[in-house]
């Protein structure tokens, strides 16, 4: 073997040796602990950049009602790892995905009564996408800041919240990401408030964590009006259900 060759594989297994180490230094501390809603039917990206983002730095519980798989929006199944009462009492960070799946989840008693339970006193209450209307629907939204999907950021306010615009919005320990892939963006904001900037940028890095997308059609903005007309008409049957959630919960029949 060339010496130049033999130099190169040293420094590539050295490159792997510290960032496995690194990984392991930091998997040793999980003093962290993080709820992660799940339900059937939620959009598997929200949950998936938050958990990478997190699952080094934390002892992440998967919670539903029971341990049975759940099946997501794209039809892969996850395994809950703890029931809505094994989940620990008091978490750093609740946090709640969005999905298809949302409208069940914000009329049972059972999982909105978790919600408050665990969000009233939790570091930080949490979401992705539309998760942040189910958290409006327990109540742990009410004059809060707060964020969504662009097609559901309008129905914050039914439950008591104030749209901010951003990718990632923190009103004291409120964050809420925008739509599906916000989730890697709020994952590292809060990992920055939980282990500081430094452990957020080497698991940015560590992640490759870069975009460049191929298209400029992300937002209402770059889509243009057309494109966004024709996506709304096509979420207008589920917002239109959490309308009529809203108002049962405004006048006390929803819980």
């Amino acid at each position: 073997m060339k010496r130049r060759d033999f130099n190169k594989g040293i420094a590539a297994a050295g490159l792997t040796s510290a960032v496995l180490g690194t990984r392991k230094s930091l998997a040793d501390n999980q003093q962290i602990q993080v709820g992660m809603l799940l339900y059937p039917q939620l959009t598997l990206l929200d949950l998936i950049g938050p958990q990478t983002v997190l699952s080094a730095h934390a002892k992440i519980h998967l919670v539903w009602k029971t341990r049975d798989m759940i099946l997501t929006d794209t039809g892969i199944g996850i395994q809950p790892t703890a029931t809505l009462s094994e989940c620990p009492k008091d978490l750093d960070v609740l946090f709640v995905p969005g999905g298809p799946g949302m409208i069940p989840v914000m009329k049972d008693p059972e999982v909105l009564a978790f919600l408050a339970d665990r969000g009233a006193r939790a570091k930080y209450v949490t979401s992705v996408c539309s998760g942040s209307v189910i958290l409006g629907a327990a109540g742990l939204l009410r004059g809060y800041k707060a964020t969504s999907h662009w097609a559901a950021t309008s129905l914050l306010p039914l439950f008591g919240a104030e749209i901010a615009e951003g990718r990632v919005v923190t009103d004291r320990n409120r964050i809420s990401g925008g739509g599906i892939t916000a989730g890697i963006d709020f994952g590292l904001v809060l990992l920055a408030k939980l282990r500081g900037d430094d452990a957020a940028k080497m698991t940015q890095l560590l992640m490759e964590y870069d975009p460049q997308p191929p298209f400029h059609a992300g937002s209402p903005k770059g889509a243009g009006e057309a494109m966004t007309q024709q996506r709304l008409a096509m979420v207008e049957p589920v917002n239109r259900e959490t309308r009529q959630i809203a108002r049962e919960i405004a006048s006390g029949a929803g819980r």
